[in-house]
């Protein structure tokens, strides 16, 4: 127990101290490269899971609940709950964001659904790469290590939940395009967005976290994480809808407005149910 607890605590150092570390890094090489192309946005997108592959291979942790099968013939379903859980809850708010103009929807009459689909399309396969080390960190490491730990189901994913949004900061203060991220933000400051960013991460974490438990596996998780990528960055980033104040903040269908995050930890705490009551059968 203390070898696991101990290799959690080295995880999450290296979790919150990873991008921090790239932001060092691109200081003292002077880096001229945009920020997402250069060595400190690698440093800080490959850390947290390469820390936990290293502690699998050589600190004891072993390979057993790390999720690489996929379960595809016993876990099906958890694969239909990953494709239409993030769809559901965004076409939800969305309808309500509408009939309460909240948000405007002229760029989908400007530039038609194609246009979207394409863009998500390019959003969804550009998120791959970057998908794959963010769950092999936070749902093939730690959500595992902290249940082998004994931690209750609901503190392991505010535990996950919370450090999945420190690695987030040095991201966007530093290496996100300050125009793609003050097309997301708007009128707020970055330090009010980053308060928002924990409240819509929060529930999203019971999710996935959720997901992965009851599935056994990180891949119904990855792809859940593309498919909201995909489906929710080119809404705002290519302008098909504009947020109107704090009522298109708060009924926003991206997975980062308040309601569609609270939508998608409800749909997490159902699944929390249905897995303490099969487990305790």
């Amino acid at each position: 127990m203390k070898k696991t607890i101990r290799n959690i605590i080295i995880v999450a150092f290296f979790t919150v101290g990873g991008g921090w570390l790239g932001v060092w890094l691109n200081q003292i090489t002077g880096n001229t490269q945009p920020p997402l192309q250069s060595l400190g946005a690698l440093v800080w997108l490959v850390t947290p899971a390469l820390s936990g592959i290293l502690l699998r291979a050589f600190g004891g942790d072993g390979w057993k609940d790390a999720g690489f099968g996929l379960n595809l013939i016993s876990g099906w379903k958890w694969y239909l709950v990953a494709i239409l859980v993030y769809p559901l809850a965004a076409l939800l708010t969305f309808g309500l964001a509408t009939l309460m103009g909240a948000v405007s929807t002229d760029g989908f009459s400007t530039q038609g659904f194609s246009a979207y689909l394409s863009a998500a399309g390019i959003i969804f396969a550009a998120s791959l790469m970057k998908n794959i080390f963010e769950e092999f960190a936070w749902r093939g490491y730690l959500t595992p290590r902290l249940e082998a730990a004994k931690v209750p189901a609901l503190l392991n994913h505010f535990i996950v939940g919370i450090l999945w949004w420190a690695w987030h900061i040095p991201y966007y203060y530093f290496f996100l395009d300050r125009e793609i991220l003050n097309s997301y933000i708007g009128n707020f400051s970055i330090p009010i967005f980053l308060v928002l960013a924990l409240f819509s991460l929060l529930p999203t974490a019971i999710l996935f976290g959720e997901l992965r438990l009851v599935s056994k596996s990180v891949w119904p998780v990855f792809i859940l994480h593309n498919l909201i990528n995909g489906l929710s960055m080119p809404l705002i980033l290519n302008g098909f809808i504009k947020l109107n104040g704090w009522s298109g903040t708060i009924l926003s269908p991206t997975n980062d407005g308040i309601i569609t995050s609270i939508l998608l930890g409800v749909a997490g705490l159902f699944l929390y149910r249905y897995r303490t009551q099969k487990e305790s059968k």
